[in-house]
């Protein structure tokens, strides 16, 4: 019925933001090696 496609809903759109939640930590953790690295880069020239 009803309630259980509301259900359905809500689970999936949380794990949809759980799922965004950690692309964006890994992105930022990505772009910030990336970062990281082209500093000492420039450092060390």
């Amino acid at each position: 019925g009803q309630s259980a496609r509301m259900t359905a809903m809500d689970n999936a759109s949380k794990n949809a933001s759980e799922m965004i939640d950690k692309l964006t930590l890994t992105f930022n953790r990505t772009r910030q090696a990336v970062i990281t690295k082209e500093l000492i880069e420039i450092i060390s020239g």
